[in-house]
């Protein structure tokens, strides 16, 4: 939980340091656009190497390696913000974005694991400390800017503080990848201790780029590919509210701009919430009917917020939308870790549906909203949202 809560932190700190970066560099807006993709692509190539590092360096060096990556991200942030750089800004944002990618990917696998020796369900719980740990990274870039505190600093001192407690939660983690080891921990046969303890002495020996290889397989699985569409459909959900929802109540619902910010922090408490009381629902109706059940009430509630004219139902659709796509990410995640064999490759096949979504959906939105306006393209999400009610079953046990 801890390792979530420093991606959350890590992701959402250094955006509301933008202006003050884009001051001091004297950028335009058009170059702040172009940098920030370095975020991106760097967090696409990490979802790749995730893998091999898993096989290369085990549970406890993946985990807090990518930890240590993303506090070198943000350090050569503030040197170069300290320098006027901007090649060296450049590479800043592209290594966190790499470190970002790839502890997605290993931080899954251990918390699916988990989830299967616990026998009940964590994963919800470990993305409301990602939920927090944003809201947490949000806050001190909000403070740190009202302190008039350089973000030079801000960010050298964030990575020494990231870069701490990696390295005091290491010797916590499991050396091997638990999603192996977790056999040994369930009541389980003697055979199998035996399948597993061979798998394990078998797994040194296997080439590293097989890893990328069954990556690359993935792709063809159905089950997987099924899970990306509900992946997809939450994750432009969640991606649309933090681009459009502030900008949407503002001008179509005809609210105050402090108003606006008061319904998206409703979005952002609602999401965490749901996801971190969320485990005992799941446990009691399964992740299928958990993920029908929560893409229907964000279908409600995005109808609310596109078609009501009240305030308070605007807020409750607020609401009932940031339930729907609460659940999606997490349950899908430990649904593709225990899909296959080779959790790792299967986790960041889901996750590079979900970056995608996330990332790409809000521009669609967009186009779309000066074509037919900002309200009218949220259908889009709406339609995407029923897609994957419709292909929930994907998200179904496997023993």
């Amino acid at each position: 939980m801890t390792a979530f809560g420093l991606g959350g932190v890590t992701l959402s700190a250094w955006g509301p340091r933008l202006p003050a970066v884009k001051a001091d560099l004297d950028l335009s807006t058009a170059t702040i656009g172009l940098i920030v993709v370095g975020v991106t692509v760097g967090a696409l190539a990490g979802l790749v190497i995730a893998a091999p590092v898993l096989h290369w360096l085990g549970s406890r060096g993946g985990v807090s390696g990518s930890l240590l990556v993303m506090a070198m991200g943000l350090a050569l942030m503030g040197v170069a913000v300290s320098q006027r750089s901007l090649p060296v800004l450049s590479a800043g944002l592209l290594v966190l974005g790499l470190g970002i990618g790839t502890l997605d990917v290993l931080i899954n696998v251990e918390a699916s694991a988990i989830e299967r020796a616990a026998r009940r369900t964590l994963m919800p719980r470990m993305h409301g400390a990602w939920s927090v740990g944003a809201a947490l990274g949000s806050a001190i870039g909000a403070a740190c800017a009202g302190l008039a505190l350089s973000p030079a600093m801000q960010f050298i001192g964030e990575a020494l503080v990231i870069a701490a407690v990696a390295l005091g939660i290491a010797p916590a983690i499991p050396t091997a990848n638990l999603m192996t080891a977790n056999l040994t921990t369930a009541n389980v046969t003697t055979a199998n201790v035996t399948t597993a303890n061979l798998m394990a002495d078998r797994q040194p020996s296997e080439p590293p780029w097989s890893k990328v290889r069954s990556w690359l397989r993935g792709w063809t699985d159905w089950r997987l590919l099924l899970i990306g569409v509900v992946m997809l459909g939450v994750e432009l959900g969640e991606g649309s509210a933090n681009n459009w929802l502030t900008l949407a109540v503002k001008s179509d619902h005809d609210q105050s701009s402090a108003v606006a910010a008061l319904f998206f922090t409703a979005f952002a408490a609602s999401e965490a919430l749901a996801r971190i009381f969320g485990g005992p629902v799941v446990d009691r109706l399964g992740r299928t009917r958990t993920i029908r059940c929560t893409t229907a009430l964000g279908v409600v509630g995005l109808l609310l917020f596109i078609l009501a004219g009240d305030r308070w139902a605007v807020l409750a659709g607020v609401v009932l939308w940031a339930v729907g796509v609460s659940m999606g990410f997490p349950l899908g995640m430990s649904a593709a870790a225990e899909s296959g064999p080779g959790p790792a490759a299967r986790v960041s096949v889901v996750a590079s549906v979900g970056y995608f979504a996330n990332l790409a959906g809000p521009p669609a939105i967009g186009a779309l909203a000066d074509a037919a306006g900002l309200l009218n393209a949220m259908w889009l999400i709406v339609v995407l949202f029923l897609a994957a009610f419709a292909v929930a079953g994907s998200l179904g046990q496997r023993s």
